[in-house]
């Protein structure tokens, strides 16, 4: 049996992250019933695919060749090493952080072929000392693989004698320690600070 139109576009939609089944069906149903919402729709994701790049500087998403964040002289001389273009902008969201940003667009993964290169992580460094960074900020994912990524950063940088600092991490608040995973308590043990 030929697949619809309709069930075509929910499946398309259903490929995006946090999208399940349903909601790709009740999504592509509204854009069927509100055309002039599809329209628009098309018309903003074939201006975003045709027009939006990565930074030459950092790697965040932008419409030019070098984001306003990096244009922004008034900036500190940090950089905040992030996973994703959401996690810099979660990051900005919180009005604490005023230095620059570098996104990694993913984690090592070698058996997946993504290695430094693909990370842009030579790029990191050049930037790091272009700008004579005086602290790099590693906010990456607490994952192995997030960790992984977040010691091969730490030994390049520190090689060229950048200080490196980590997110910190550990139990949140309310959480019972008897139910903590072995990474999370560990986190929470190198963290500590006094009472």
């Amino acid at each position: 049996m030929k697949e619809s139109i309709v069930d075509s576009l929910a499946l398309t939609l259903g490929k995006l992250p946090g999208i399940g089944k349903k909601t790709a069906l009740r999504l592509a149903f509204a854009l069927v019933d509100q055309r002039e919402l599809a329209s628009a729709l098309a018309l903003v994701l074939a201006e975003t695919v045709a027009n939006v790049k990565e930074c030459s500087f950092c790697r965040n998403l932008t419409s030019d060749n070098v984001c306003e964040t990096c244009l922004d002289t008034a900036r500190q001389n940090t950089i905040c090493v992030v996973h994703t273009p959401a996690d810099q902008r979660s990051m900005e969201d919180t009005g604490l952080y005023r230095g620059f940003y570098f996104v990694l667009h993913g984690s090592l993964a070698p058996l997946d072929g993504i290695g430094p290169t693909v990370l842009g992580i030579p790029r990191l460094i050049e930037r790091a000392i272009t700008i004579g960074a005086t602290e790099v900020i590693l906010a990456l994912d607490s994952t192995t693989e997030g960790e992984a990524t977040c010691a091969y950063i730490a030994n390049q940088l520190e090689a060229q004698n950048i200080k490196v600092t980590q997110l910190a991490r550990g139990l949140p608040p309310g959480a019972l320690v008897e139910f903590a995973d072995s990474l999370t308590l560990s986190q929470a043990l190198k963290g500590r600070r006094g009472y």
